[in-house]
């Protein structure tokens, strides 16, 4: 599986599930948005994580499972338990790593047994990761990943279209791997350990126009084994999640459960479909808050807009935009969906590999 198919199934409601397997993590990077490290030992109850994912069924599951972190080849064999059940119900399994074992250069087997069991596997890369893991390690890792038959990204954060390493550690991945390595490059955001790191997210739309919110598509397993609806690293870690994002927990529910109360939540359609400053502007009475996400968290005290998407897409109408929605993000392609989400400059290598160096895994 490559990069770019597992980005152009981000919009598909349930194409995808969202795993943060552990909060802990050997590196102490500034700008972590989860304030990982290896003094948090934050994390789903593996047994909890076993059955929900055992309870995917071949008709009945998600395209794409992601497992994060922290780092999430700490437990290694956990992961791979989890993956061979999501793929024996035909899921595809991926896993983004900050490459914490690569300082020399090389995959231990316990790690390279979890790897193995993916379909894709993700580095993180960065200014923060390469003080403690330096680049050149990371590469050489990458390149034992590749030749065990793994598809492999890298995962690039910085400071915005103009920071210099980007340009750097772009050219430099390229150079290395000829095309072969799609890269996905973000810009940093104000979370975690970064919130003093760069500038406040700017206020977004003023609602006047549809403005889909691709982060509540895909369910998300939080370190305590609360599902989410939305990946938002303030959604995640906020508790109580908004009742209008809690989708369940995994101690008590299956993935049936929780796919049914995403597709069938008329506030996560109209959420997905127009965006939290839409909603606010169409059913509010009064203005929405500064800022994308905290109108979205607001809705939670805006009875009259809960009601307002209740009424206009809780039947037949609410799973047809839905549904619009996704098809003309899915139309548009990965590098649209990443110029719109990430660094748009670099928006186009995540569809960087050539045909040669495709797999169909």
């Amino acid at each position: 599986m490559e990069l770019a198919e597992l980005i152009g199934l981000r919009p598909v409601p349930c194409g995808g599930l969202l795993v943060a397997l552990t909060r802990r993590c050997p590196l102490s990077c500034a700008h972590c948005s989860t304030n990982s490290s290896m003094t948090v030992s934050d994390e789903p109850d593996p047994q909890h994580l076993l059955r929900f994912i055992g309870s995917f069924g071949a008709e009945d599951r998600p395209e794409v499972v992601m497992l994060t972190g922290g780092e999430p080849l700490l437990l290694p064999e956990l992961t791979a338990r989890l993956a061979g059940l999501a793929r024996a119900a035909g899921s595809r399994v991926a896993l983004l790593s900050g490459m914490f074992f690569a300082r020399d250069g090389r995959v231990p087997d316990r790690i390279m047994g979890a790897i193995t069991a993916l379909d894709h596997f993700s580095a993180s890369l960065d200014v923060h990761h390469e003080r403690e893991v330096p680049r050149a390690d990371v590469l050489r890792a990458l390149r034992a990943v590749l030749d065990a038959g793994i598809p492999a990204s890298v995962h690039l954060t910085g400071t915005g279209p103009d920071d210099p390493y980007l340009a750097d550690a772009v050219a430099d991945i390229r150079r290395v791997f000829a095309g072969r390595v799609p890269v996905l490059v973000n810009e940093v955001r104000p979370l975690g350990r970064a919130a003093g790191l760069v500038p406040a997210t700017p206020a977004g739309p003023d609602g006047s126009r549809a403005t889909p919110c691709t982060l509540a598509a895909w369910p998300v397993v939080a370190f305590d084994g609360t599902v989410a609806a939305c990946c938002n690293q303030w959604t995640v870690d906020r508790r109580p999640v908004p009742p209008h994002l809690r989708l369940g927990h995994i101690a008590e529910d299956d993935w049936a459960a929780v796919r049914e109360r995403s597709l069938g939540s008329p506030v996560l359609r109209m959420l997905r479909s127009v965006g939290p400053q839409r909603l606010h502007a169409r059913y509010g009475t009064s203005p929405a808050p500064a800022g994308y996400c905290r109108g979205c968290h607001a809705l939670a005290d805006r009875p009259e807009v809960l009601a307002g998407a209740a009424r206009d897409a809780g039947g037949r109408v609410g799973e047809l935009l839905d549904r619009l929605s996704a098809e003309q993000q899915l139309a548009a392609g990965p590098a649209a969906l990443v110029g719109r989400l990430g660094c748009a400059r670099y928006a186009h290598l995540v569809e960087s590999v050539p045909a040669a160096g495709k797999s169909g895994r």
